[in-house]
């Protein structure tokens, strides 16, 4: 069968890979044509575009950007009428990708989605939208099923957390060899998470590493993302004690002792590894004014809303900064408040559901589009 999947971030590529492998299990003649990144490319397929052309953060960055974001619709709409997939499988990203599902059920495609955009957060309208559009949604949070089928009357499916098995289907990393390729030296690691987009990662990295000389036991080392050049992160490797590495950020995690984390998935993943965290997020001032007003949550990391109390640290906008930053990087350090927080990591990771999630999304697409 022919699959077109969308992927508008590095998140979802990894997620998308992970269900295109699993596809391949059930569907020997799958052909794949994706939106996504260098993860997708490696199981194969065609590569229509890759997210770094899509990735635009915040509400101000998204209206300078309008031009560029209809063309990009209007191009993916031609696209999937000259390919005719069986089945459009959308991965979270959901500016781009309820406009696409919108019209492709006027057009008669089957519309799965993978990944629930996180309407629970706010614009909570858009479930009359998944339920116009969409034949079949899997989600990855425990408490989404009752967000959807209790509250809304929408029948999903809840499939666990596809980062479980990222993780745990990893190669084992030695601490000592990771450190000699990587140039680092034999002290604790603090792992730098600024996030994938310039935008933000500009802004944290600003505020991380101004406390690196503060903590001179340690070396801090930031984790590139995939989607720069190394020669973007140039500026700040000038601060003592401060190293780089590219493309290695679950290599990096798996020998941290400790991580400063940008507001995202990557909250998720730091505390999969099992490595104490604060979480930090510092956006536009007009793009954070209006977050403020439609978001009506009581945590913005993934860890806290999904145990529903405070696992970690979260310093937003104005708190985040130098002092603050410091204050909370020595507590994670002390070995008192790494055992509670390893603790409830544990009680997290039981939480989402165990391994498998890849698998079972991919069964369940297979059986019912076949099925269609």
């Amino acid at each position: 069968m022919k699959y077109y999947l969308i992927a508008g971030e590095a998140s979802g590529d990894l997620h998308g890979a992970n269900l295109m492998k699993a596809l391949k299990k059930e569907d020997s003649q799958a052909d794949f044509r994706f939106w996504g990144g260098d993860l997708m490319r490696e199981v194969g397929g065609t590569e229509v575009k890759h997210y770094r052309e899509l990735a635009f953060m915040g509400f101000a960055e998204v209206v300078l950007n309008l031009q560029t974001i209809f063309k990009n619709i209007k191009f993916c709409k031609k696209d999937i009428e000259r390919f005719n997939p069986d089945v459009i499988i959308f991965i979270d990203y959901p500016g781009f990708n309820f406009r696409i599902m919108k019209w492709a059920r006027q057009k008669g495609y089957r519309t799965h989605y993978y990944i629930s955009p996180q309407i629970w957060a706010w614009k909570e309208g858009r479930i009359k939208d998944i339920k116009r559009d969409v034949d079949e949604m899997y989600v990855i949070l425990p408490f989404e099923k009752g967000f959807y089928e209790k509250k809304h009357e929408f029948p999903v499916h809840f499939v666990g957390h596809p980062l479980i098995d990222a993780i745990y289907n990893r190669p084992q990393v030695d601490p000592e060899i990771f450190k000699k390729e990587n140039g680092l030296d034999d002290r604790p690691v603090v792992a730098l998470l600024p996030g994938s987009r310039k935008q933000e990662i500009k802004k944290m990295l600003e505020i991380m590493i101004s406390v690196a000389k503060d903590f001179k036991d340690y070396q801090f080392v930031i984790a590139g993302a995939p989607s720069q050049e190394k020669s973007f992160y140039e500026s700040f490797l000038s601060t003592k004690n401060v190293h780089f590495v590219a493309n290695k950020t679950y290599d990096l995690l798996s020998i941290s002792e400790a991580a400063l984390v940008t507001s995202g998935t990557a909250t998720l993943e730091t505390a999969l590894f099992k490595v104490p965290q604060v979480v930090c997020y510092k956006g536009s001032r007009i793009s954070y004014e209006i977050a403020k007003r439609v978001i009506k949550l009581e945590y913005i990391s993934l860890v806290n809303l999904i145990l529903n109390k405070t696992v970690v640290t979260e310093l937003i906008q104005t708190e985040f900064n130098t002092i603050k930053l410091k204050e909370e990087l020595t507590k994670i350090l002390d070995p008192y408040k790494r055992a509670t927080m390893f603790l409830d990591y544990y009680e997290l990771e039981k939480a989402l559901g165990g391994r498998g999630a890849s698998e079972t999304t991919a069964r369940l697409i297979y059986t019912a589009v076949k099925r269609n």
